[in-house]
């Protein structure tokens, strides 16, 4: 076994800005020598941040030198410099799944997309890591009738059959290929482990079969839940909100900038005049207590335990706050040199639309008034609510899917808000214009998740054999 102050060596695929990488490395125990994207700018984020060379695909397979963020695509990637890797870690885009091996009539993933998971694959025949950790959206369970995900546990579980067939669609990688034990293997919301964003995604963790015997499989799998399903945390019960990473407080001290927040939209009803309006009121508004306390609970439909559990609660949110860094330190005036928290410019109609619209409701909201739009989401000109988790940070889109603010005087979040949700720190500088940035930010895995996600991976790596 390593010694426990050793760094372990992390290659990232669709590494992006470096999310997940930033969780790992922030453990203090792993050292990332490769990251790979396929667009510049959040290569170049990567590279201020991580302070590594970016070379291109060409570049690094005719002199590879480490560590590297390559930008190109991965297809082309040569992986003999991973011999030495530790972790595999990544996720290949959703879009890759849109047609899965195994027919009858044809074997291979047969769109140009499907190519990225086998290169993931190819990753791992080349690296041999003793864990690796793929992420991807929760949708994949269900994807092709859940054909998808039933092809990837298998290629995982019997990669030195399944190997062989990959390897012949994508003509590239050795000849071999090692079996992996998943040790955790479902949908994990980022709220349960302390990110204040509803933020599914699913998650795979795998170590290599050889490593392992029949007390350590069982207690790996044992070890995983328990940090990603927060066995031994409130935080799943009570979680942190968007207002409490904003602000840098925890609620029962923010108690008097709630109110103010709240008595703002006294009388919105009236002002908006739909039934939907009317119904918000009866059903929302003449629920709530306006004491943060007793409206968090409310809101988030918690039945504590007893006042203690609260008050537990509680100071686990300040403790995560703090080691997130935000404790204490608001964003609102805040400047950053990268100016994510600029607040952006909006037409005058988006402002007095939402303006019209109180947390946690959406465009249906104003539907019938001046201020109607056409929407067929949930998300869109969605305001957030400042007691409970932030929405899901998007990375794309227009017409109303930016996220916006919990106080009524605001509209779009800044990039440096939506950031905070995904856990990056303040520290975190991010290249590209702001829409690139969004773009990063949006895709990003949350950084509290990569920590989580590494504790995991430190739990196998430092007690499993050479």
């Amino acid at each position: 076994m390593k010694e426990k102050n050793h760094s372990y060596n992390i290659a990232t695929l669709f590494s992006g800005a470096g999310g997940l990488d930033s969780g790992f490395t922030k453990t203090g125990k792993f050292e990332n020598q490769i990251a790979n994207d396929l667009l510049q700018a959040p290569a170049n984020t990567y590279s201020k941040n991580h302070n590594v060379k970016i070379q291109s695909v060409a570049n690094f397979n005719e002199e590879p030198k480490l560590p590297c963020y390559i930008v190109g695509d991965v297809t082309d990637v040569n992986f003999e410099p991973l011999k030495n890797i530790d972790c595999v870690i990544g996720g290949p885009p959703c879009q890759d799944f849109s047609q899965v091996r195994g027919s009858r009539d044809e074997l291979g993933i047969t769109q140009v997309r499907g190519n990225l998971y086998s290169h993931f694959i190819r990753a791992l025949t080349r690296a041999e890591p003793k864990i690796f950790v793929f992420e991807n959206v929760p949708g994949l369970t269900s994807s092709n009738g859940g054909a998808a995900y039933k092809m990837i546990i298998d290629d995982f579980e019997n990669l030195n059959v399944k190997w062989t067939e990959i390897k012949n669609k994508i003509k590239k990688g050795p000849d071999s290929a090692k079996n992996y034990f998943l040790i955790f293997n479902g949908i994990v919301n980022s709220s349960d482990v302390g990110v204040p964003q509803k933020r599914k995604r699913l998650i795979i963790v795998g170590v290599r079969k050889d490593l392992l015997n029949l007390t350590a499989e069982y207690d790996f799998i044992k070890k995983a839940k328990q940090i990603l399903k927060a066995e031994k945390s409130l935080l799943r019960k009570y979680p942190i909100t968007a207002m409490e990473a904003f602000e840098g407080k925890t609620i029962p001290e923010l108690a008097e900038k709630y109110t103010r927040i709240m008595e703002e939209y006294r009388g919105i009803e009236n002002d908006v005049g739909t039934l939907e309006a009317f119904a918000w009121k009866s059903k929302v508004w003449d629920k709530l207590t306006l004491d943060v306390v007793e409206d968090y609970l409310i809101s988030n439909d918690i039945k504590p335990k007893d006042d203690d559990e609260i008050e537990v609660a509680f100071e686990e949110h300040k403790q995560v706050l703090k080691e997130l860094g935000y404790y204490g330190k608001p964003l609102d005036g805040k400047t950053f040199d990268d100016d994510s928290n600029k607040i952006p410019k909006e037409s005058d109609a988006v402002k007095s639309r939402m303006a019209h619209i109180p947390p946690n409701m959406n465009y249906l909201f104003v539907n019938g008034t001046e201020w109607k739009v056409k929407g067929t989401m949930s998300n869109i000109y969605r305001r957030s609510h400042p007691l409970k988790s932030g929405y899901t940070v998007m990375a794309y889109g227009g017409g109303g899917t930016w996220s916006y603010h919990y106080e009524k005087g605001r509209s779009m979040l800044t990039n440096r808000e939506r950031a905070r949700l995904q856990t990056f720190p303040d520290d975190y500088m991010f290249e590209g214009n702001r829409s690139q940035v969004r773009t990063q930010i949006g895709e990003a895995v949350p950084v509290r998740l990569g920590t989580k996600l590494a504790e995991i991976a430190l739990s196998v790596l430092e007690n499993v054999k050479n």
